[in-house]
């Protein structure tokens, strides 16, 4: 050791994660699948959960074109037993699980004062609850192993609120994880499993480029880039960088973090 700098591996070999097993949630598409590629790419075993399963498994099977070790399970995140069950599987297949990526959540603009009960329950199920029993699951292999990366998805509507559209419950919903995500890295740290969460600004997905495409999409556009310094909307590549360094080695000392990836969004 020099300088505190260990020499055994280099950085880039700190990035890799072979020999580990990742799951990630909502991988089907968009952000998941990218997600599901990026851990597969560097060397994780992958574990491809939606709850449609032609979506995962198509993704598995370009996972495994690439050579990548992955299985497709079908799951709802916010049944407990089915939850369970996906970590089974992964258990099951591969005999331990060191990356749980929790990603599957929706998102719906609605006004306040119109929002149903069961609407507004349905946004914070998926959302919130969805992902505290994932991370329940996914903590209780890890906590036993010692070692484990919990990676939540929120978002930047976690920190602001939007504009022009109305979202109060998506907006709860992400605050929600991003405290959750805290609560859980200061109540697991010492034993050894870290939980961070990313939360991207406004991404380039299937789904929201079909909302584009719609006079609604087409009238909130020049807003959102006028907001965003850096003028664009992110790719999905734009946040495969920041799931690999918190499910890596690199990040062992970070825990409690939301790596916020906006293009600038929250700085003004």
């Amino acid at each position: 050791m020099t300088d505190g700098v260990l020499e055994a591996k280099s950085i880039l070999e700190r990035f890799r994660l072979d020999g580990r097993v990742a799951l990630i949630t909502g991988g089907g598409q968009g952000i998941g699948c990218g997600f599901a590629h990026a851990l597969g790419e560097a060397g994780a075993a992958v574990a491809v959960v939606d709850i449609v399963t032609e979506r995962a498994e198509t993704v598995a099977g370009e996972l495994e074109a690439k050579g990548v070790d992955a299985l497709a399970v079908t799951a709802d995140v916010t049944d407990a037993e089915q939850v369970q069950a996906m970590v089974d599987a992964v258990l099951d297949r591969w005999g331990k699980l060191t990356i749980g990526v929790n990603n599957a959540g929706i998102g719906v603009w609605a006004d306040a004062e119109t929002t149903d009960e069961d609407e507004w329950k349905g946004m914070l199920d998926v959302n919130l609850n969805g992902v505290f029993l994932c991370a329940q699951a996914e903590g209780r292999v890890m906590l036993e192993a010692g070692y484990g990366k919990i990676i939540n998805t929120a978002s930047m509507s976690g920190h602001v609120v939007n504009t022009p559209q109305n979202q109060a419950a998506y907006n709860t919903s992400k605050a929600g994880v991003i405290h959750l995500t805290r609560s859980l890295a200061a109540e697991w740290a010492p034993r050894g499993v870290r939980v961070n969460s990313i939360s991207p600004g406004y991404t380039r997905t299937k789904l929201v480029n079909d909302l584009l495409a719609t006079p609604e999409g087409q009238e909130v556009m020049p807003t959102w880039l006028g907001m965003t310094p850096a003028g664009r909307m992110a790719e999905v590549i734009d946040l495969q960088g920041a799931v690999v360094y918190l499910a890596s080695e690199v990040s062992d000392f970070m825990t409690g973090h939301d790596m916020v990836i906006d293009g600038g969004y929250c700085v003004w």
